[in-house]
């Protein structure tokens, strides 16, 4: 738990911006996961830098949350203190058909600018949840495309806000699911995107087909966490996970998703262990039903059993 000169530090500078003893399920997606010590929503990279720096003077951790999607939060305390940038929502056309987007831009935010300026070369994180941070965090995406394809550059707070760096794209290690190489606990604060000229009915024509794809594939009216595995090479974590008979499986209030076994949901009351159970039990069925050893690709927080 943090100490009482942290928090009387946070809440000098901060005022309503932080809140302590916050319970994470109402932070993440799945609607689970127990309080953590705090929640701060820095109003400007000023703020920020500041909660980073006597984050590591107390010696405190600090994890960085966007909207919550692929994300599992312990039932236990977490300890440390939870940085969202909701407030870092800076969206701008740059010369040389770029944009500029701040990490707490939402996928929606993103999708309307560039369907309201005929922007092409996004359209396919239509309806990927969470923001722009997290996008960039897992290298989101779909077959044919990632961000990895539409990075010029991103900044960079460091771990105790002493210094922004700006990386090009050509020093950043994407791998799949997962941008490599930056030091633990930097937060991500913006990145250049490359766009293309089109029309507004083109473009939103192909968010459409993308958001039709999603709706008739993925559970979208239940709390989940998006995807749960990661695609093994040449196959699909949803499709092993149905040969194994799990499509449909429930363990308490969460449930392996009978629309796309690769979600799992929660029906109602579900806990961070129900969810962690039916994890372990598709990895168990999946090995034993294909010798295919599933790795997650949700994004674990605090210390779940």
């Amino acid at each position: 738990m943090i100490g009482r000169a942290l928090r009387d530090e946070l809440s000098e500078r901060l005022s309503d911006r932080v809140r302590f003893d916050v319970a994470m399920a109402r932070c993440i997606s799945l609607r689970v996961g127990g309080p953590a010590d705090a929640l701060v929503t820095p109003a400007d990279r000023e703020e920020l830098a500041f909660v980073l720096g006597v984050c590591a003077s107390h010696g405190v951790a600090h994890t960085v949350l966007g909207s919550g999607f692929n994300t599992l939060a312990s039932d236990t305390p977490l300890r440390a203190v939870v940085v969202q940038l909701s407030r870092f929502r800076r969206l701008e056309e740059r010369p040389g058909l770029l944009l500029r987007a701040e990490a707490g831009v939402s996928h929606s935010q993103l999708t309307r600018f560039c369907v309201e300026r005929g922007f092409s070369g996004l359209e396919f994180g239509a309806g990927i949840p969470g923001t722009l941070g997290g996008w960039i965090a897992m290298n989101a995406g779909v077959p044919e495309r990632e961000v990895k394809d539409v990075i010029v550059e991103i900044e960079t707070m460091s771990p105790t806000g002493e210094r922004v760096t700006h990386l090009p794209a050509e020093r950043l290690t994407f791998t799949y699911r997962a941008l490599r190489g930056l030091a633990p606990g930097s937060v991500l604060l913006s990145a250049l995107l490359a766009i293309e000229v089109s029309t507004r009915d083109a473009v939103r024509s192909e968010v459409d087909r993308f958001l039709s794809h999603r709706s008739g594939t993925q559970p979208l009216n239940v709390p989940t966490c998006g995807s749960v595995f990661k695609n093994p090479l040449g196959d699909h974590a949803g499709r092993l996970i149905e040969v194994a008979g799990l499509k449909g499986h429930r363990i308490g209030g969460a449930e392996i998703s009978s629309v796309h076994a690769n979600f799992i949901s929660n029906l109602g009351g579900a806990t961070a262990a129900d969810v962690m159970a039916l994890i372990e039990a598709a990895r168990k069925a999946v090995f034993e039903a294909t010798g295919t050893r599933l790795e997650t690709e949700v994004r674990i927080l605090g210390e779940v059993s």
